[in-house]
């Protein structure tokens, strides 16, 4: 055997691998975030679980949860969503927890594009619906997409809601998205409103 075959014997198998320990992944797997460069970490279970305390890797490293919960009835007018500077009918939010605030991104056929202006009328928005209280800093975000006069709205884990990025980027095309784009976005939303079924909840005071 020459040196090739054996550098190709020793190549670990294709898929998705930790991040921190190396092993193979199953499809479905947990996700961490890395706070400093926003970046989201692939994890085995058995790492997942080492930083779930509080403290853990100096806050280094946070674990995404799998939390999906349905926010009822709410409603945005155009006026209040404009002011928030995003220029289509959907985004999602999350509170970053190094710069304290809190941030807004849409999607689009180049990726997540922050809203650079103030988000002052977010509170606004979020003094009417209790539930959005619940956010978990950096790990979760909320999730709104307005069309046709109503808006629909999900806490989700963080990596799903760049999920819903990476599927834009993917399929967008030409000015209006095209009709593969429209119809992956609406399988997003249908899987989403699945995983969260039944799972509608109010903070306690």
């Amino acid at each position: 055997m020459n040196v090739l075959e054996r550098m190709l014997a020793k190549r670990p198998p294709p898929g998705e691998r930790c991040d921190f320990c190396a092993i193979a992944l199953s499809p479905e797997h947990s996700h961490l975030i890395e706070l400093a460069a926003r970046r989201i970490l692939c994890s085995c279970r058995p790492c997942y679980i080492v930083f779930q305390p509080e403290g853990a890797a100096a806050g280094k490293y946070r674990p995404v949860p799998s939390r999906y919960v349905a926010v009822p009835n709410i409603e945005i007018q155009d006026a209040t969503w404009d002011a928030l500077a995003i220029p289509i009918g959907l985004a999602f939010f999350f509170y970053n927890s190094l710069e304290k605030k809190m941030l807004a991104f849409y999607p689009s056929p180049a990726g997540a594009t922050e809203s650079l202006l103030p988000l002052d009328t977010w509170s606004e928005i979020a003094a009417g619906y209790p539930l959005l209280d619940t956010l978990q800093p950096d790990v979760e975000a909320i999730l709104i997409q307005r069309a046709g006069g109503s808006s629909r709205c999900f806490i989700v884990p963080i990596d799903a809601a760049y999920e819903l990025v990476g599927t834009i980027r993917s399929t967008w095309k030409g000015f209006d998205g095209g009709e593969e784009a429209h119809r992956r976005i609406e399988e997003y939303f249908q899987k989403i409103a699945e995983r969260s079924r039944g799972r509608v909840t109010v903070p306690t005071s």
